[in-house]
């Protein structure tokens, strides 16, 4: 899928150089097909990374994206220039105007706090009410999934005993549905939380169905019933050394954690992790965008 960015964003040099297309504004507007425009809510502290994480992703498709990133206007990022927020990202009462085909919400490092707690969570409600009526299809991720959850149905997240870390098999539950096409009944997605939603409190909300499942990791793919809102527990977005990082800082600050789970070969932190989940976030991220955005988005976006 070419994607269309600001051709100053710090992700465009990483994704041309593995061979994904991208489309500045100025060949964009030669062509005259109406692009999908994609809303990303980033919460993440490592913005330029999650950043080019989510770009590789949304480009695994014939379908030209337009992109827009979102900041909350409550909360000012200590881990990315300010200069970079500000030539690259919005805020709520800049877009809030808009409709968008569909919206990726990340996670966010806030999980071990209540949601109320959160310094920007008044402000996320309101993105969340807005998004229901502008935004034909949402996509939460990890925190971003809970925090979803929690708001509209009041389905709240349980500390773990420890943390969920590593890559864990999961399965399908639902091959048939558009979510999981193509999917094989096993695949692999990361995992990084201290908190989990619990399948026994998501079977009790009729609107919603678990389509994805892991024995070790728990919940991982969750849908509402109109197909527009669909909430995914792990990371399927992350780069192979993603966790190998987390898991250096958190052993340099002297916290207890474990080496991740099936991540390092023998479980060698010495060892280059081989990543075996990256089809399955490509196929998951093109089947959103094509069953669920492309093919049921009015071409008017005025109408929706």
């Amino acid at each position: 899928m070419p994607i269309k960015i600001d051709a100053n964003l710090p992700a465009k040099n990483s994704l041309e150089s593995e061979n994904i297309f991208v489309m500045t504004n100025e060949r964009a507007v030669s062509q005259d097909i109406r692009p999908l425009k994609i809303l990303i809510l980033n919460l993440m502290p490592t913005k330029i990374e999650t950043e080019t994480q989510l770009l590789r992703l949304l480009s695994n498709s014939p379908i030209q994206v337009e992109i827009e990133l979102l900041q909350t206007a409550t909360h000012q990022s200590k881990h990315t220039s300010a200069e970079h927020m500000l030539a690259f990202y919005k805020t709520f009462d800049e877009i809030k105007h808009n409709k968008y085909d569909g919206m990726v919400v990340t996670g966010a490092p806030v999980e071990k706090m209540e949601f109320e707690e959160v310094d920007y969570w008044d402000e996320l409600c309101t993105i969340f009410d807005w998004a229901d009526k502008n935004v034909y299809s949402s996509f939460h991720i990890c925190w971003g999934a809970q925090a979803g959850l929690y708001h509209r149905y009041g389905l709240k997240k349980h500390k773990l005993d420890k943390k969920m870390f590593g890559v864990f098999k999961h399965r399908a539950l639902d091959l048939y549905h558009p979510l999981l096409r193509g999917f094989d009944e096993e695949f692999y997605v990361p995992h990084s939380r201290h908190t989990e939603v619990r399948i026994d409190d998501i079977a009790h909300i009729k609107d919603l169905q678990i389509l994805a499942y892991s024995s070790k990791a728990g919940v991982h793919l969750i849908s509402d019933m109109q197909c527009r809102n669909f909430y995914a527990c792990g990371h399927a977005e992350y780069d192979r050394d993603t966790l190998a990082r987390e898991y250096f800082r958190d052993v340099k600050a002297g916290l207890e954690i474990d080496v991740p789970v099936n991540y390092f070969p023998d479980d060698d932190p010495e060892k280059v992790p081989v990543i075996r989940w990256r089809g399955a976030g490509s196929l998951l991220f093109s089947n959103w965008l094509n069953y669920f955005v492309y093919q049921r988005t009015p071409y008017d976006l005025s109408t929706m």
